[in-house]
């Protein structure tokens, strides 16, 4: 937590990844969104337009939390 507080690269490049996260499932098609349905993807589109339009007041804990709790969750489920 405190290393993305501190680094400013390390923290752009996270919020990047998890906007083009969000992107890439937007594009999936509606079929595939059904059959994985375990999958919470308006999550993963909240996700992305709260950075995107409240990129000023993004909480640093909730990005954290993500990337350590979230992020490998999904690749468990995208994975299964």
């Amino acid at each position: 937590m405190e290393e993305l507080s501190v680094n400013e690269i390390l923290l752009d490049s996270m919020l990047f990844r998890m906007i083009q996260i969000s992107e890439n499932a937007k594009r999936l098609s509606e079929g595939y969104k059904k059959v994985h349905s375990d999958i919470p993807w308006n999550a993963l589109y909240g996700l992305r337009n709260r950075i995107v339009h409240d990129y000023g007041n993004v909480d640093l804990m909730v990005v954290y939390e993500t990337l350590k709790n979230d992020i490998p969750e999904l690749i468990e489920l995208i994975e299964e």
